[in-house]
C-alpha cells in the first residue's frame, strides 16, 4: 500500500467537493504529493474516489486558486502539484487547519479500531506472519524521509489490523487513514519523534509475539495515545 492508495481512495458519492478539496490539498502540504506530480485525469480521479465528474472539477477548481496545482495544456498536460514556498506550507499547514477537539476525536476513534484488532491479533496472527510485522517495523526504523516514513507507518498499521482477520475491521482502518496520513506526515519530519514511534511499534510487536491480547490492545491505544500528544504539542509552534 501506498500513500496515494489512501489519497485517492473512496470517500463517497454523498461528499461535497470541499472534502475533496481537503483530501488532496492536505496530501500537498503535507509533501505525500510531491511538487510537479501530476494528479489522476478528471475521469480517473472520480472513478478512485467516489465521487461524479462535476465534483472533482470543482475540487480541482478551488485547489488552482488556492494556489496548491496548475494546468498544464498539450499532449502532456493535465493538473499538477505546484512548487509552495515555505510560507505557503505553513499557512495551510493541516495540524493547522483542524481542532484540538478534533483530533482528539480522530485518535478516540483510531483506538478504537487498531485496539481492537491488535486484540483479535495476538489470537489470530501466525509466526511468518509476526515476521512480516517485525521486517516491515524495522523498514520503518531505517526510513530517512518523512513522506517514506508516513507510508511505512500506515502499511504498519494497517498490516496489524489485517491480522484480525476482519475485513470490516481493515476498511475502517483504510478509510481514516485519509485523514490521519497528511496529519502524522508532519511529525516525521523530526527524527526524535520517528524513532519513539518505532519504540511503541516494537513495544506492540512483543505483545503480539507473547500472545498477550489485552497488552497488545493497551499498547496500540498508547502508540496513537503518544502521536496524538505530539500532533497536539505540534499545533502549538504553528
Amino acid at each position: 500500500m501506498t500513500a496515494h492508495t489512501v489519497i485517492y481512495a473512496p470517500i463517497g458519492q454523498a461528499t461535497r467537493s470541499e472534502q475533496v478539496v481537503e483530501r488532496l490539498g492536505n496530501a500537498i502540504i503535507a509533501g505525500l504529493l510531491e511538487a510537479n506530480e501530476q494528479l489522476p485525469n478528471e475521469a480517473d480521479l472520480s472513478r478512485l474516489m467516489g465521487v461524479s465528474p462535476v465534483t472533482v472539477r470543482e475540487a480541482l477548481n478551488t485547489l488552482r486558486v488556492k494556489g496548491l496545482i496548475d494546468t498544464r495544456r498539450g499532449r502532456n498536460g493535465g493538473s499538477f502539484v505546484c512548487e509552495l514556498s515555505a510560507n505557503q506550507v505553513l499557512q495551510q499547514q493541516p495540524l493547522r487547519q483542524v481542532s484540538n477537539e478534533y483530533l482528539a476525536d480522530l485518535c478516540e476513534f483510531h483506538s478504537a479500531i487498531l485496539s481492537h484488532s491488535a486484540k483479535l491479533a495476538t489470537q489470530r496472527t501466525t509466526p511468518q506472519q509476526l515476521s512480516k510485522l517485525h521486517e516491515l517495523i524495522l523498514t520503518f526504523q531505517d526510513a530517512q524521509s518523512a513522506d517514506v516514513r508516513a507510508q511505512t507507518d500506515m502499511r504498519c498499521l494497517l498490516m496489524i489490523v489485517a491480522y484480525a482477520q476482519s475485513s470490516r475491521l481493515a476498511n475502517q482502518e483504510l478509510a481514516i487513514q485519509a485523514e490521519w496520513l497528511p496529519l502524522v506526515a508532519t511529525l516525521y519530519k523530526n527524527d526524535k519523534i520517528h524513532m519513539q514511534t518505532v519504540a511503541e511499534y516494537l513495544k506492540l510487536f512483543a505483545c503480539l509475539q507473547q500472545q498477550d491480547a489485552d497488552a497488545a490492545a493497551q499498547q496500540a491505544q498508547n502508540l496513537l495515545d503518544t502521536l496524538t500528544d505530539q500532533m497536539l504539542e505540534y499545533k502549538l509552534t504553528l
